[in-house]
């Protein structure tokens, strides 16, 4: 029996493209020729390697959250002050490309999207944003426990506001394109961090 064509694309590389339609265009107004051309391969390709449009949604969403989540594992581990770096983190999205500020949050996105119209799919990048919420939990209760966070509020409702702040943030920064209008904003919002 033959083994068939060999891949003459790298998944990886086709899965980050079809990150970039998905996150700019959402999952309904991709349309599949759309996919296909963004990803570079045909048809049968997709279907043989990936499945239909749904699993390449799907594997996409995977593929961003956990670049997205090794990068900021790596990032916060190795800080000095984790709390800081939160802050950091979040005083860096008003100064992003206007092209990201047109974007949104990909998770975001796609829980406002598909909520009433995929819940699989809903569920699944709920999941991701809860794993980013958990990782502020645990940097805000060790901060507070060693004394490097001043609030006394709990720490899981510090960790929802700030996955609240990131999920509004993405929003108000279609609005407010200009750093200087968006800066205030967020600042305000991390007081929570002092």
């Amino acid at each position: 029996m033959s083994a068939g064509r060999p891949k003459d694309f790298d998944e990886n590389v086709v899965l980050d493209r079809a990150v970039d339609i998905f996150w700019r265009q959402g999952y309904e107004a991709t349309s599949l020729e759309q996919l296909l051309e963004t990803m570079k391969i045909g048809k049968g390709s997709m279907y043989h390697n990936f499945g239909n449009k749904r699993d390449v949604f799907k594997l996409a969403l995977n593929r961003f959250m956990h670049n997205f989540s090794s990068w900021f594992s790596a990032e916060i581990s190795a800080a000095k002050d984790p709390i800081e770096f939160i802050r950091k983190f979040f005083l860096t999205i008003p100064k992003q490309e206007i092209n990201d500020h047109q974007k949104g949050c990909f998770l975001g996105n796609t829980v406002a999207e598909l909520a009433c119209i995929d819940p699989g799919l809903e569920k699944l990048a709920v999941e991701h944003l809860t794993n980013m919420e958990q990782t502020f939990y645990r940097y805000i209760k060790e901060a507070q426990a060693n004394g490097k966070l001043k609030s006394k509020e709990d720490a899981k409702l510090l960790a929802r506001h700030l996955i609240n702040l990131w999920n509004g943030l993405n929003i108000t920064r279609r609005m407010y394109k200009n750093p200087k209008d968006l800066m205030p904003l967020v600042t305000l919002q991390l007081h929570v961090l002092q």
